[in-house]
């Protein structure tokens, strides 16, 4: 028995530093720049805060919110001429973090229980160096050490996802989802995200940063069809097939390639309303779910999936490091109890596909997709229709919840005395 209890965390230790090596690595190697965003743009801002005295989110809009600096700023430390490995270790670091706070938890395969830990550096690997070099890893990292504590410690969770939405804004669903469907512990969540946002807002605004605190939101809203993103899939065939107007081209301003063509503004117009829509239909399913006595505990990951789903594949971005977004609410679904893990370990072995997928657009060969390449584009379709698939099969399996939990109490009615083992059990999220 001892030698159990120690194999596999060396196990798991000799693999991490593996996988996290090779991801390493591949940032050196990789073509079209996987680590760029670091070592140019953040780069640049960092240099002139310190140059200047003139900070991006506090001294004029940024596209992010004004937590990002703060790993920005701490990968600089040694220097910015080493931010790029400062980033790295800084990355790193929070993985392994979130691994130890991980650890203890694991999910069913058949009838085994494996540690949840393993299918997520299998990810990693799977996504390639893209896992490391964005600011959605910081945030992905902290919203994995949130799902943790989500059932001991709701108010704890609350408290790592609402840091990570104000480092990328797409964990605020899962506070909504907390906040929602949790519990008994309502309170501590709500309590929990306020504080937290009062910390950060009053930071900023000592900094005098209080222009610009919600500048992030308004410095997405004019942009163009990303050419990554499900929308901007037809016009690349067009594009791909000569169709006058139908073009990629580089924005200079937002610094992203986007699609041009007739329909493009209006397939980006969209977006945000589409968004929307399937974003409230999940919530409005996932609450008819609990009423109809579903287990909160099953209803919740669901729905983190179906927000995070619909973040992605209606977003008119649809950069590749959003595919790690999906890890949060696979993780969640796969610990939170048997039923939960056996209903989310299809899709966690389709999110491994879609994330190969993805290291193949970028960095493995992007400059083909921004030539229309038609291999590549068959590449990336098939990525984004993987990204709708997750977001109907959530939506589906929300509604087939409702559907079993009302089943479930019609039964419980007709039959009282079998009333303790149908209702859900103490452990609801």
């Amino acid at each position: 028995m001892q030698r159990r209890a120690w194999v596999e965390p060396v196990l798991f230790g000799a693999a991490f530093v593996a996988v996290h090596a090779a991801l390493w690595w591949l940032t050196t190697v990789s073509a079209n720049l996987p680590l760029g965003d670091v070592t140019i743009t953040y780069r640049r801002w960092i240099e002139t805060g310190q140059q200047s005295h003139f900070w991006v989110g506090v001294d004029e809009a940024w596209v992010y919110p004004i937590l990002a600096i703060v790993p920005m700023a701490a990968a600089a430390l040694g220097g910015v001429a080493a931010i790029g490995t400062g980033w790295l270790v800084l990355v790193v670091l929070l993985d392994a973090a979130a691994c130890l706070l991980l650890w203890r938890h694991r999910t069913w395969v058949g009838a085994a229980r494996v540690r949840v830990v393993w299918w997520w550096l299998v990810f990693l690997l799977a996504l390639g160096p893209i896992a490391l070099g964005r600011i959605d890893s910081i945030a992905t990292a902290l919203a994995l050490a949130g799902v943790a504590f989500v059932a001991t410690r709701p108010a704890v969770a609350s408290v790592l996802f609402t840091a990570a939405a104000w480092t990328k804004v797409w964990p605020a669903a899962l506070v909504g989802v907390l906040a929602l469907l949790r519990r008994g512990r309502r309170r501590g969540v709500v309590v929990g995200a306020l504080v937290t946002t009062a910390l950060i807002v009053l930071v900023d605004v000592l900094y005098g940063g209080a222009p610009y605190l919600f500048s992030f939101i308004g410095e997405q809203g004019g942009r163009a069809l990303q050419i990554e993103s499900p929308l901007a899939t037809p016009f690349l065939w067009a594009a791909a097939a000569h169709v006058p107007g139908a073009a990629v081209y580089y924005d200079r301003e937002i610094l992203t390639f986007e699609v041009s063509g007739a329909g493009t503004h209006a397939a980006a117009a969209v977006s945000t309303p589409l968004m929307a829509l399937v974003v409230l239909a999940g919530v409005v399913l996932a609450l008819r779910a609990v009423r109809r006595g579903a287990s909160r505990t099953q209803a919740a990951p669901l729905l983190a999936l179906v927000l995070v789903a619909a973040l992605v594949a209606t977003n008119k971005v649809g950069s590749p490091q959003y595919i790690g977004w999906f890890a949060v609410p696979v993780v969640w679904g796969l610990v939170a109890g048997r039923p939960s893990a056996r209903r989310f370990l299809p899709l966690a072995l389709l999110a491994l596909p879609m994330a190969f997928l993805t290291q193949l657009v970028y960095p493995g060969y992007y400059d083909q997709v921004l030539t229309v390449q038609p291999w590549i584009l068959v590449v990336l379709t098939l990525r984004n229709v993987l990204e709708v698939v997750v977001l109907v099969w959530g939506v589906v399996e929300l509604v087939l919840l409702g559907a079993r939990g009302r089943a479930r109490g019609s039964l419980a009615s007709a039959a009282p005395s079998s009333r303790s083992r149908l209702e859900p059990g103490r452990m609801d999220a």
